[in-house]
């Protein structure tokens, strides 16, 4: 199965909005739907593919070594598409073809299982790494977000995070939160891989996946994006 840390590697980009056509292209519904597609496939696509390999007759670690080629194609699709391979996509790739790797040579589906706790807990920790070194990683995403792809609050936003403290803890808050929380969904998988059934786990995995988004964006969005927002809002009014 893929790391639902996949996800994260995901390329976010918001146009910044020069006219009103230009600004009438990026909405959130819009943002929304490209976020939730890779997550569509890193997670729906092999959680689907792996019980259709069972049924064609496949054993269980071929169907879940299988069910992992999707998302590796789409991520390294990715890279080559955009051209570039950044810090988090490069961690995943690195992180998920040693597990992958490791997974083949003892042939475990449990390890395989637990490979994906390995991609997760590793990116949740260098997430929370960079929040607690004062550069918070998962900014990048959150940014297009909260801008809109207004030129008015790109500027807001650009001015409050080399003025404002208030605005910076935020965005720390904001990146130790979805650190904290792939470690936790991290643990929980791997404890979960020993001690349940394999063909539970396969489905279990993604309940997890889903209850520690839930809770990430919850107190993200009440500690760290909330307050973000107001601020950047009222830097833009004082531009107008």
């Amino acid at each position: 199965m893929s790391s639902p840390a996949a996800t994260l590697t995901a390329p976010v980009a918001a146009p910044v909005a020069g006219t009103p056509a230009e600004a009438a292209a990026f909405t959130p519904r819009r943002a929304l739907l490209d976020s939730l597609m890779p997550l569509l496939v890193d997670v729906g696509v092999p959680l689907v593919s792996y019980y259709v390999l069972k049924a064609a007759g496949l054993g269980t670690f071929g169907a879940l070594a299988w069910s992992s080629v999707v998302p590796a194609v789409r991520t390294a699709w990715g890279v080559a598409r955009d051209r570039r391979l950044n810090a988090l996509a490069a961690l995943m790739v690195s992180v998920n073809a040693v597990g992958l790797l490791l997974s083949l040579v003892a042939g475990d589906p449990r390890l395989m299982l637990l490979k994906d706790s390995a991609v997760s807990s590793t990116i949740g920790l260098v997430v929370l790494v960079t929040a607690l070194r004062g550069r918070p990683m998962m900014t990048a995403g959150l940014r297009p977000w909260l801008t809109r792809g207004e030129a008015v609050k790109s500027a807001a936003w650009q001015r409050l995070s080399t003025e404002s403290t208030a605005f910076r803890r935020a965005e720390v808050r904001f990146s130790a939160v979805w650190g904290a929380a792939l470690v936790a969904e991290c643990a929980v998988r791997a404890v979960g891989a020993y001690t349940l059934p394999v063909e539970t786990m396969v489905w279990a995995g993604t309940v997890v996946l889903g209850v520690a988004m839930v809770l990430a964006f919850v107190v993200s969005g009440r500690i760290a994006v909330a307050p973000m927002e107001r601020m950047i809002e009222d830097a833009a009014a004082e531009e107008r």
